[in-house]
């Protein structure tokens, strides 16, 4: 069974309508096959009757006329004193047709017989004559034989062979062509419908998987039936509340960020006066790291609210520039020579994010190791260290802003646990991701994925 709503929509109207179909196919062919049964042998029957009124009025002298007379134009009467017509042959609806002929025609029958026969096509031709024909100048192909008997007056059988047209042999082909002509206009309809109801509703769908509240609401065509519309009217409206929402969150992070930093910068020059110096040390060190703390929450706040214009930039020789900077102020970290790749990125925004997965892998793991990938359609860039690693468990928890692993990274050995986690914000403002996995000779490999272009 399909999953989109349009192929659900249409494969149950599909079923239901063939099966309505089929059902008025059977019924339509069955009251056509009767009525052209009898159109076909109702005049058979009454010229049966009317003979045997004819017969049962005559004068015996003139019996023999009158079944000679109505012997004619593909009919063959003819008295005799036993019934032709085998049991397994006769038909009940036939002679029940037969017997009401006779009653209004006025003949007083104790018995009727009533059956059909094909006509069998003769391949020996009488001379003079065509096979392909019968006295009624019908072809013997298209034609069926009626075989009527009744009992006269005087107890003797009037019997009749009534030559008629077949039923139509195409009637049931011209009615199922009918009928999947039918079947297959409704289902194109149906379908349309469908298509028509379930294409703003995927409209819908895309847009609120886009919508991530980072830029400008995305806006979605307001068309399909009115409770579509109606809905996706709605959907505009609740984007365009969610994207105020966070502009104006944005505006409150600024200003908390002001008001606080303002104060700190003030207790910092306040305290540099403080006595004794081990004193002020401590309160200058607690002082600059409320101040990172507050910058790398004011970040995370608006990582995904960056407003910094995309630029086509070779990440290769974006990532070993920013490797120089490490290594001219001593640090350990190395460079891995990578071919060109090329993608849209917000640089000010990017180098944020590696520079926090560089600094993690120096704090934690004592060196880093940087390198660029091309993978398919996605670039991937590389941090590597060799330190103790994550635990698999651990992994996803680490990416969650705030979270420390005990033990290792805590507030006292430099960690606030917002790294990692813009760093993952970041990369998903690119349309890409943060990976974190084992590195096979222990350490961990943090990659930054986006795609090219």
């Amino acid at each position: 069974m399909p999953k989109s709503l349009a192929g659900q929509m249409a494969a149950l109207l599909g079923i239901a309508l063939l099966i309505a179909q089929l059902a008025n196919f059977a019924l339509i062919l069955n009251e056509r096959q009767k009525l052209s049964r009898a159109q076909n042998e109702a005049p058979a029957v009454a010229a049966f009757a009317r003979t045997a009124g004819d017969l049962a009025q005559a004068d015996p002298a003139f019996r023999d006329a009158v079944i000679e007379d109505a012997s004619r134009r593909g009919a063959r009467f003819a008295v005799a004193p036993a019934r032709g017509i085998a049991e397994e042959q006769r038909d009940p609806e036939l002679e029940a047709r037969l017997k009401r002929a006779l009653d209004e025609a006025g003949v007083t029958a104790t018995h009727i017989h009533a059956g059909r026969d094909i006509a069998r096509e003769d391949r020996s031709p009488p001379k003079g004559g065509n096979s392909s024909t019968n006295a009624s100048g019908r072809s013997r192909g298209d034609v069926q034989i009626l075989q009527l008997e009744a009992t006269t007056t005087d107890g003797q059988w009037l019997t009749g062979r009534m030559f008629t047209p077949r039923r139509d042999p195409l009637l049931a082909v011209r009615l199922g062509f009918a009928t999947v002509l039918l079947y297959l206009i409704v289902l194109g309809a149906s379908v349309w419908i469908a298509i028509r109801i379930a294409r703003p509703l995927r409209d819908l769908q895309r847009a609120a998987d886009r919508f991530q509240g980072k830029a400008e609401p995305i806006v979605v065509e307001e068309r399909g039936p009115d409770d579509i519309r109606l809905a996706i009217t709605a959907f505009n409206a609740m984007n365009r509340r969610v994207v105020d929402l966070l502009d104006e969150k944005d505006h409150m992070l600024g200003a908390i960020g002001h008001d606080l930093r303002t104060p700190l910068a003030s207790l910092r020059i306040r305290i540099e006066s403080m006595e004794p110096e081990e004193d002020r040390a401590a309160a200058v060190a607690k002082i600059e790291e409320m101040t990172a703390m507050l910058e790398d929450i004011l970040v995370l706040a608006r990582s995904g609210r960056a407003r910094e214009a995309g630029r086509t930039t070779d990440l290769a020789a974006f990532a070993e520039a920013l490797v120089d900077d490490y290594q001219d102020l001593g640090q350990p970290v190395t460079f891995a020579p990578s071919p060109r790749a090329v993608a849209t990125v917000q640089a000010d925004l990017l180098r944020r994010a590696l520079r926090n997965l560089i600094d993690n892998a120096v704090h934690y793991g004592g060196s880093a190791t940087v390198s660029v990938e091309a993978i398919g359609d996605q670039i991937a860039i590389k941090v590597t260290d060799s330190g103790p690693g994550i635990a698999d468990d651990e992994i996803e928890k680490v990416l969650r802003p705030f979270y420390r692993i005990e033990g290792s990274r805590n507030r006292e050995t430099g960690g606030s646990g917002l790294g990692l986690a813009i760093a993952r914000n970041i990369a998903e403002q690119h349309g890409g991701t943060l990976r974190l996995k084992q590195n096979a000779g222990g350490g961990l490999i943090a990659a930054i994925i986006v795609p090219k272009g």
